[in-house]
């Protein structure tokens, strides 16, 4: 008798464990993440080898800031996503990316729940930190120029095979970003720079990487 209530429980705690695996799975989440860009941010997150689940819808608005963060919420209306990212500059040289749209972007980023993984001033500082500590502005002009020199072959904006060219360097990249922004003091992403909080959305997508 006690044996067949050992099976029964055993069974039962079988099943239980199951249902616990299951109610895992079901709770990876969806994401969606905007990109400022229309192909190098885009070709960039795309790389990122995560298993079929989590669903990531990566878009590239082609457009400024506020832009950006307005294209997200109107996606989140026609469909749920459980972690929304936009991704963008906060690039002076644009005209219509300037300090107040850049501050009311992250505003309404905020009040909506949606992350933002902005970088002061362009996205190509993330790619540097693969290589060194990167505390000075840097021209925009001088990115393509220091990438170059520190790839061994020319950079291309638009590449789509950054991901693969940086993936073993990116722990320092995420260290480097980390200590970067912890520089700031106090911290004020319109003015900071450089800077750069696309690690953290790098970090998310690495929870599910295959």
């Amino acid at each position: 008798m006690s044996r067949n209530r050992d099976r029964r429980s055993q069974s039962r705690s079988e099943k239980g464990l199951t249902n616990r695996e299951v109610a895992t799975r079901d709770t990876i989440p969806t994401f969606l993440i905007v990109c400022e860009g229309e192909k190098t941010e885009p070709n960039y997150f795309k790389s990122f080898p995560v298993s079929t689940r989590p669903e990531v819808t990566i878009v590239g608005a082609g457009c400024e800031t506020i832009s950006v963060v307005n294209k997200a919420i109107e996606l989140m209306t026609a469909k749920k996503f459980d972690r929304v990212w936009c991704v963008f500059d906060r690039d002076p040289s644009k005209v219509n990316n300037t300090a107040p749209r850049f501050r009311e972007a992250l505003k309404i980023a905020a009040k909506k729940n949606i992350n933002v993984a902005y970088s002061n001033e362009c996205f190509e500082i993330w790619y540097l930190l693969h290589f060194n500590y990167v505390d000075t502005g840097i021209p925009r002009s001088d990115h393509k120029k220091k990438l170059t020199k520190s790839l061994n072959c020319d950079y291309e904006k638009n590449s789509d095979d950054m991901y693969v060219k940086l993936e073993d360097k990116q722990p320092q990249a995420i260290k480097h970003a980390k200590i970067l922004l912890a520089s700031y003091e106090p911290h004020d992403p319109e003015s900071d720079n450089p800077a750069t909080t696309v690690h953290l959305l790098v970090e998310e997508l690495n929870r599910y990487i295959r």
